[in-house]
Parts: structure tokens; sequence; C-alpha cells
């Protein structure tokens, strides 16, 4: 089931859950777990794809906090990695970032300035003491 697009990469569909009914020939009713049951249980099929058995797939509704709108927060975890983007113009600093619920394969690239504002414990760097010789 089709599921929100917040970002390039985040989770577009949740599930897999059973298709109880054909109704017509382009729409489906679902059985959706008690989490879902403010939604509405029938999808257009653009909606919906089958679902092929692979474990990295599957977002598992426990790890997933569903606020009644129905939607999620995504939270960065860490970053992976820092370079420098060159434009016409001016250099940019950019970041990789792994977000919840999400592989570190599926991490975006993201303005540096711009998640130091929203997320600054991601940038808090250990300090090294060197002792005097």
């Amino acid at each position: 089931m089709r599921f929100g697009k917040k970002d390039k990469l985040s989770a577009k569909y949740v599930g897999p859950y059973e298709i109880l009914q054909r109704l017509g020939k382009i729409a489906y009713k679902l059985a959706l777990p008690m989490e879902f049951e403010k939604m509405h249980g029938v999808f257009h099929i653009s909606q919906i794809k089958r679902y092929i058995p692979d474990e990295r797939h599957v977002l598992e509704l426990e790890k997933i906090q569903i606020d009644s709108s129905l939607t999620y927060e995504e939270r960065p975890v860490k970053i992976l990695d820092k370079k420098v983007c060159s434009t016409r113009n001016k250099d940019v600093n950019i970041v990789k970032v792994c977000w919840s619920n999400h592989e570190s394969e599926e991490a975006t690239w993201k303005a540096e300035a711009e998640m130091k504002k929203k997320y600054p414990e991601l940038f808090h760097e250990q300090i090294i003491h060197v002792g005097a010789k």
C-alpha cells in the first residue's frame, strides 16, 4: 500500500496487507491493522503493488510512530559522510544523513548548514585532549 512521499528515498509503501475484495477494475479493499482504523480501506490500483518477500522492504509498525493524521516523522540518526559540492558561484558543505526507519543504503545528502540548524545534536564532535610533553 502506498504511504505518502516525504523525500526522494523515503519509504513509499507499508505492508503487506491481504486483499479482501476487488471492487471494479481499478480498486481493491485491503485488510488493514487496527493502527489504520481511521483510514479508508479501499485503494486505487496505482497505490498498491504486489508483495515480493524481502525483509528489507517491510517496515515494522512497532518502530513507526504514526500520529492521528496517519503520518510519521523522519528523524536523522547519524551523519555518515561529509563533502563539498561546488556550484557556479560557491561551495556548499553537504552531509550524508541516515534517517530513522531506513537502512544506511537509503541515506540522503543534505546541506550541512540546514541540518546543523535543525538537528544540532548530530554535530557534537568529540574533543581530543593531548597531554603535555
